[in-house]
């Protein structure tokens, strides 16, 4: 289990999370949404150990400011929101990276493997500069996931940490990494993803988190979290969430409204 409490970070004099307390539970997917500044990327960072921060993160059971970075590297992978190359490195030598360390390290028959789940097969050779934004991100994607490539090891469960792993894909693609994340969680491992899509949230996850203002507004299932007054307060517009019988919420576009109502 991911344990996060009285989650607090600073940047300069400005408080960016304010006591958040916030979990994830293996096997499922747990998606963080809110409006732009919110706190998402921040409190993943937070969580993930990038970024400094008060209170208290167990993974696993593991404090992870006591643990060794080879230990965090061993049982999850972390996407961050845009990783940019500087060298020209092939596809194959950039997915490689996540094998460096972990119980999968020097298994490079995980390239091939992990690029045909993102659909770039044939791809190894090419330079990662010459990919659109979009391939880029599915590479960066499959050297996550081969470095987690088992979502339960040694009893344990892995997990995959994604910040905005779809917000340079086409909907094809979209719904692609979405059931990656989803087949990880099911087979056992936790997911925890900053969504900006809520619907394909409401498709996806088992747990939601909703953030504004660095604070955590409310968790729980989609149903109960993606509610009219709730995303209206947090997103400051007025927000009809609608639903489909045996399909969950869903919302549409022109049933929100810049006027608050």
């Amino acid at each position: 289990m991911l344990n996060a409490t009285d989650i607090t970070v600073h940047l300069g004099h400005k408080q960016i999370l304010q006591g958040i307390n916030f979990r994830a539970e293996p096997g499922q997917l747990t998606s963080i949404v809110g409006p732009n500044g919110s706190g998402k990327t921040t409190l993943l960072r937070a969580v993930t150990g990038e970024a400094a921060f008060g209170g208290q993160v167990t993974l696993n059971d593991q404090d992870i400011t006591r643990a060794r970075p080879w230990q965090l590297a061993a049982i999850r992978g972390v996407l961050p929101q845009a990783t940019p190359l500087s060298f020209p490195f092939t596809v194959f030598e950039v997915v490689r990276l996540g094998l460096t360390h972990g119980l999968d390290a020097g298994h490079d028959d995980l390239v091939p493997r992990a690029l045909a789940r993102v659909g770039l097969t044939g791809f190894e050779g090419r330079f990662f500069q010459e990919l659109s934004g979009g391939e880029q991100q599915r590479v960066q994607l499959a050297r996550v996931l081969v470095q987690v490539w088992h979502p339960v090891a040694e009893g344990e469960p892995r997990w995959l940490f994604l910040d905005e792993p779809v917000s340079a894909l086409d909907i094809g693609h979209q719904l692609q990494v979405m059931q990656i994340a989803r087949d990880f969680a099911d087979a056992g491992g936790g997911v925890v993803a900053v969504m900006h899509d809520l619907n394909l949230t409401a498709m996806f996850s088992d747990s939601v988190a909703l953030i504004a203002e660095g604070r955590l507004m409310a968790q729980g299932a989609p149903e109960d979290v993606l509610c009219d007054a709730q995303l209206s307060t947090a997103y400051r517009c007025a927000i009809r969430v609608n639903t489909k019988p045996g399909q969950g919420v869903f919302l549409l576009p022109h049933a929100a409204s810049l006027a608050a109502e």
